[in-house]
């Protein structure tokens, strides 16, 4: 196992420690209660106990996936946008990483919620209209977000290369963001254009290696 590899490793079992200990601890009390404690007590209350197991276990489960997240995104956010040339990355995976930890916990919730018999239909499809919401408002916002991590996979040009933009003028790239790239024209002015202009357009590389 490469160095690299090991540090991930590392870094996502220290992570996952402490919730894998506590399931590893219910599963035990659990098997101890259904062999010692459930017999002995009345039908409510071992429903009210289900719930609250049921409830618990779940909880570490996603607490656990929460932690192992964040150690994998935390590990390629040092040891590989740290070393790309673009920022562009670096922009992201906080943007991703927070996203993923939302949804995550909202499926948790969703899990949760039916066991204590609360109907989740209308929750549901009141998150399903307020993302479609959200997705149609910010649909510019998502479209340079894409163009930019194209941009940034496909290298048509790099921070410090010499481009001709598609508006015709001949500048050098000094970042590569989230929503928009910036470059330096050769009047030493500032230009922001957006990525998705970018993306579908003819760009000429004075500085291309490949």
């Amino acid at each position: 196992m490469s160095p690299v590899s090991k540090k991930i490793s590392w870094e996502i079992i220290k992570k996952a420690a402490l919730p894998f200990l506590f399931i590893l601890g219910f599963s035990v009390f659990y098997w101890y209660y259904s062999v010692n404690i459930l017999p002995k007590i009345t039908p409510g209350l071992q429903e009210t106990l289900r719930k609250c197991l049921s409830t618990l276990i779940i909880f570490f489960v996603t607490l656990a996936i929460h932690r192992v997240a964040s150690a994998v995104f935390a590990w390629y956010k040092g040891n590989i946008a740290a070393k790309s040339k673009t920022k562009l990355d670096d922009q992201l995976i906080p943007i991703i990483s927070r996203t993923f930890k939302i949804i995550l916990w909202i499926v948790a919730l969703l899990i949760i919620l039916p066991i204590y018999k609360v109907n989740i239909s209308a929750l549901v499809t009141a998150l399903g209209v307020s993302s479609l919401a959200i997705a149609l408002a910010a649909q510019d916002t998502i479209a340079n977000i894409i163009a930019g991590f194209l941009i940034m996979i496909d290298s048509p040009f790099r921070v410090g290369d010499r481009i001709k933009l598609p508006s015709g003028e001949i500048v050098e790239v000094l970042d590569i963001g989230v929503r928009r790239s910036k470059f330096l024209a050769e009047d030493k002015a500032i230009m922001f254009v957006p990525n998705v202009d970018l993306s579908k357009s003819k760009i000429v590389n004075y500085s291309y290696k490949g």
